[in-house]
């Protein structure tokens, strides 16, 4: 027997409360498309699945004053216009390198978390609980960042707000392929029933295999990967190199019309191509 779940009204803005409502800062609109509304997306989900309390707005602040900060540090320090151009992009990049790594450790940790989880809410469902109450308990017995995530969700749940939707943000918010498996799992149970424990053990077999999949792709391609890092940093390491030995050296360069043009196009291929190749890696390690 299918189970009907409510879909809450939307909450209206009243100027009353105003001063307590939170302003939700994406880049992002749903209405736009194009190349910049993917740029601002993937910035809006590094920043929400990285889980570090910061806006996107106060990253890119940060950005910029890095940036300034090192380019005007490279130029004081060399007198050489370009290499402060350099070192102001190197820092504008650098919170997003961070802010990056740690989303990616944040993911394989929640991703360890998950078979765990997922044999917890199978006992809990041993019990006789509903699917509520299973999942109210194990949010509270998982640690973070996975347990703060389930937090949430039990949250809504809490409110009056549906499983459905309740769960429906948990895939954003984490960026994890098996955890729309997880969410579709539980949303198809609640709306036509069924053996919950059965479904979530074979949930966790499914997830356990998976990581260990990864791990062997990993493994695989770990000379690949360490061949196209070493691509994308061996350039700056070696125009860094010769701006030390020869601090003339950019200066001679970009005397000559052809030096110039042929530098600015080298480092508009270096940033296309390492764009590219950061895209693959992340595609080909997506958890």
């Amino acid at each position: 027997m299918a189970i009907e779940t409510t879909t809450m009204p939307k909450i209206e803005r009243l100027p009353a409360f105003a001063g307590i409502l939170r302003e939700q800062e994406n880049f992002a609109n749903e209405d736009d498309v194009g190349l910049t509304a993917d740029i601002n997306s993937s910035f809006d989900r590094l920043v929400l699945q990285s889980g570090v309390e910061m806006s996107p707005s106060m990253l890119t602040l940060l950005c910029l004053s890095l940036g300034l900060v090192m380019g005007g540090s490279f130029f004081v320090m060399t007198d050489n216009l370009l290499l402060g151009a350099i070192g102001a992009g190197i820092g504008a990049i650098l919170p997003i390198v961070f802010t990056a790594v740690i989303r990616s450790q944040r993911q394989k940790l929640i991703m360890e978390q998950m078979p765990p989880m997922v044999d917890e809410l199978a006992r809990a469902a041993k019990t006789g609980r509903s699917l509520e109450q299973c999942m109210e308990l194990v949010a509270h017995d998982t640690p973070a960042p996975l347990g703060s995530e389930l937090r949430l969700c039990v949250k809504k749940l809490a409110m009056g707000i549906g499983l459905p939707q309740a769960l429906e943000e948990l895939p954003r918010r984490t960026g994890i392929v098996s955890m729309n498996v997880f969410t579709m799992a539980l949303t198809v149970h609640q709306q036509t029933g069924g053996d919950l424990v059965t479904v979530m053990d074979r949930l966790a077999r499914t997830i356990r295999d998976r990581i260990s999949f990864l791990g062997r792709l990993r493994a695989a391609t770990a000379a690949s990967r360490a061949a196209s890092l070493l691509m994308i940093g061996l350039p700056p390491a070696i125009v860094t190199f010769f701006a030390w030995r020869d601090p003339n050296y950019f200066n001679d360069l970009f005397a000559s019309p052809w030096g110039r043009t042929m530098t600015l196009v080298a480092i508009a291929l270096q940033i296309i191509g390492a764009a590219l190749v950061l895209r693959i890696l992340r595609t080909t390690s997506r958890s």
